[in-house]
């Protein structure tokens, strides 16, 4: 009963600032029609020592503005770390999207750009707002994964990683991962404007933003993870030009902080930045450097917490160990800017 109040107090919360009611809806690789809870995409995979991976935002263009500088060097990192797989936060074909599942962006943006061995892994995406201005349905439909093995797209998921040191059956730590799809959060798509968005499978709002609360909280009160890290285009801080996220502070942020959340990583401002929380140990970390950037910084920023800001491409690294996560930050040249460390320490057995 205790545990069904504090969602449903979360929930009341969230949802009472909008005016609407909200909801998780996934759509599954298999279909891009169906309406299924939040779905395990990696699940309960040993991953050794630790796990590694890369995440880049907002890069799309064909190779320019020094998206294939960034494509370079995150090639160069993956190497080193030997990474398991790549995420993208968004916004991965500009301007508009994909035209369809034959559109040759695909090929000239992502299959073309990221071509070094170490990025031939999985590449777990995100839709941004770019991309909802385009067929949204395309970039999630089984078809791209043929013309490109690595392409895992979906609206919101979960991978669930077990860390397992020394070569032991059973991990020292874990680490879940949570997806989620942020652009229909934000009120300002739904307004008359010159760009249209492709809304297919995502009316009615007000059911499908319920949900994508609903199965997030979910998701997350059953997790007995060590890590948990969230995953969406759209900041909830941010020094950058869009800066903070309204929508995302109001009906994300509650949830989040109240299970534990350890990383929020999105994308959306073309910048690479860190904020700490400054009422949890939450820290926001923004990767949308993969192409343009050099936006500045907004005028009147909220800086509380601000620990670090690059206003250039680049992308950055995260390590996964059992009690340490270590982030870091590379811009264009490949050149380390910025750490993050957290120490856990793992609970007892007996």
């Amino acid at each position: 009963m205790a545990r069904s109040a504090k969602m449903q107090n979360l929930l009341s919360r969230s949802m009472g600032w909008a005016g609407v009611t909200m909801s998780i809806i996934i759509l599954s690789f298999l279909t891009d029609r169906s309406h299924c809870s939040l779905q395990h995409v990696g699940s309960a995979k040993n991953t050794g020592d630790s796990l590694s991976f890369l995440v880049v935002g907002d890069w799309g263009r064909k190779g320019l503005y020094n998206q294939s500088r960034v494509a370079t060097q995150m090639g160069r990192i993956g190497e080193e770390l030997d990474i398991d797989f790549v995420i993208s936060t968004g916004d991965n074909f500009y301007e508009n999207g994909l035209t369809g599942i034959e559109d040759p962006s695909f090929e000239e943006s992502f299959s073309a750009i990221y071509t070094a061995k170490s990025l031939q892994t999985p590449w777990y995406s995100v839709l941004g707002n770019h991309d909802y201005r385009g067929n949204a349905l395309a970039q999630l439909s089984p078809s791209l994964r043929i013309k490109d093995h690595r392409w895992q797209c979906q609206r919101s998921f979960i991978l669930r990683y077990t860390i397992c040191p020394h070569g032991l059956q059973c991990g020292g730590g874990s680490a879940d991962i949570f997806f989620i799809d942020t652009t229909p959060f934000v009120d300002h798509y739904w307004k008359p404007s010159k760009n249209t968005y492709d809304w297919r499978g995502v009316l009615p709002r007000e059911k499908y933003l319920h949900q994508q609360l609903q199965d997030l909280q979910v998701a997350l009160e059953a997790s007995t993870a060590t890590w948990k890290i969230v995953i969406g285009h759209h900041t909830i801080r941010s020094v950058s030009t869009h800066g903070d996220t309204e929508e995302m502070i109001q009906q994300i942020l509650p949830i989040i902080e109240a299970y534990g959340v350890d990383l929020y990583v999105n994308g959306h401002d073309h910048c690479l930045e860190h904020i700490s929380s400054v009422t949890s140990p939450l820290q926001f970390l923004t990767s949308g450097g993969g192409s343009r950037a050099w936006r500045g910084m907004k005028e009147g920023a909220n800086m509380e917490g601000l620990q670090f800001f690059h206003s250039g491409q680049g992308f950055l690294s995260v390590q996964i160990q059992a009690t340490l996560l270590h982030v870091a930050f590379y811009d264009v040249e490949g050149k380390r800017v910025h750490e993050l460390n957290l120490v856990k320490e793992l609970m007892s057995a007996s």
